[in-house]
């Protein structure tokens, strides 16, 4: 009987597709030329992850599969040694890598031995997306700087407490907890530093436009930015057959997000319908707008300070609308992201 070899962390590492081709282990071509700038990676166990949210590719009640889909693309695995072959031999895009943990009892340490041994051959700054239902404390935290990590992401994802045990504890029997995630965040700013703990939000599990800017407005107050993402229906997921959120409230949240975290604005200036719809930003928005920084893909920076997560078509099919522009948009994108806000959005205060 033949037994099929294991391909685990630490010794083997998922990577995006996206980082798979500017490593050339991967065939493709991007949309404008939008390379990937994150090296973004991921572990791998043969028993995958102990979480069970609802909207996730990584789902340990999805059939396991290593060429399944996560963030809508797969996520093929190599060796660490190639990886690294790779990075020291051949010319690249990457501005940061960021090492993601899936829930599971190695990952803390496998995700320390990793990050010690890129930064060990590789000069390049390092994040980590981590899952704080695996962490102890400020002591793991810790270990994490200690190993070479200069940011961290704690992928809260829901908005409110409530649709975050739905979709990620009680309600799909999930071991995340709402005020753990918090809790770790706050110990993550005080070891790494303001604005170097950074919290992913997910638009249109459904919650309303004025809970999402509650949170990043929560998350600002702490000290964090907030990096968003719009739900993007994973197949075999729990949430196969969810909709995506309207483009209108995307680009609505995009911009309350970029207004507060580059502090123009505080939530409170932010005026809502009845139904909880951003009615009003309460400041000229048209500059920003033309600026188009706020429809970028938000996430870590690289050492010249700006985006280097940028995750091209991450949120979308290249034959959708941007969602997440991976550059900074053009004349042409500028005009259809206005037409896209177009919809009863107050242009001025």
């Amino acid at each position: 009987m033949l037994v099929k070899a294991k391909k685990e962390s630490p010794a083997f590492i998922q990577t995006s597709l996206a980082a798979a081709i500017c490593l050339g282990l991967e065939r493709g071509k991007f949309l404008r030329g939008a390379k990937t700038t994150c090296l973004n990676l991921l572990l791998t166990y043969n028993n995958g992850c102990a979480a069970s949210c609802a909207y996730c590719g990584l789902n340990g009640k999805r059939a396991l599969d290593i060429d399944k889909t996560f963030i809508r693309v797969k996520w093929p695995t190599y060796s660490l040694e190639e990886v690294l072959n790779r990075l020291e031999n051949n010319k690249h895009p990457f501005k940061r890598m960021c090492m993601s943990m899936i829930t599971h009892r190695q990952a803390l340490e496998d995700t320390c031995t990793i990050i010690s041994n890129f930064k060990n051959k590789v000069n390049m700054p390092v994040s980590a997306l981590i899952s704080p239902t695996v962490m102890n404390g400020r002591d793991d935290l810790y270990k994490l700087k200690a190993a070479g990590t200069d940011h961290v992401g704690i992928a809260i994802d829901a908005a409110t407490p409530e649709i975050f045990d739905r979709y990620r504890g009680s309600g799909t029997g999930g071991p995340h907890r709402w005020d753990k995630y918090w809790q770790t965040l706050a110990e993550a700013l005080d070891v790494f530093g303001a604005k170097k703990a950074g919290v992913h939000l997910i638009v249109g599990l459904g919650e309303t436009e004025k809970e999402m800017v509650a949170t990043i407005a929560r998350a600002n107050r702490m000290g964090a930015p907030t990096h968003l993402f719009s739900f993007y229906p994973e197949p075999g997921s729990l949430l196969a057959s969810h909709p995506q959120p309207p483009i209108p409230q995307y680009r609505r949240v995009q911009l309350a997000r970029y207004l507060i975290n580059e502090d123009i604005i505080t939530e409170d200036a932010i005026s809502f319908s009845p139904e909880g719809q951003i009615a009003d930003f309460g400041v000229n928005i048209e500059p920003y707008i033309f600026r188009g920084l706020a429809f970028m893909t938000s996430g870590c920076p690289g050492e010249d300070g700006m985006v280097a997560c940028n995750r091209p078509f991450a949120n979308e099919r290249v034959s959708q609308p941007l969602r997440n522009y991976p550059f900074l948009p053009e004349l042409p994108d500028i005009e259809i992201i206005r037409q896209q806000l177009d919809d009863g959005t107050s242009v001025h205060a």
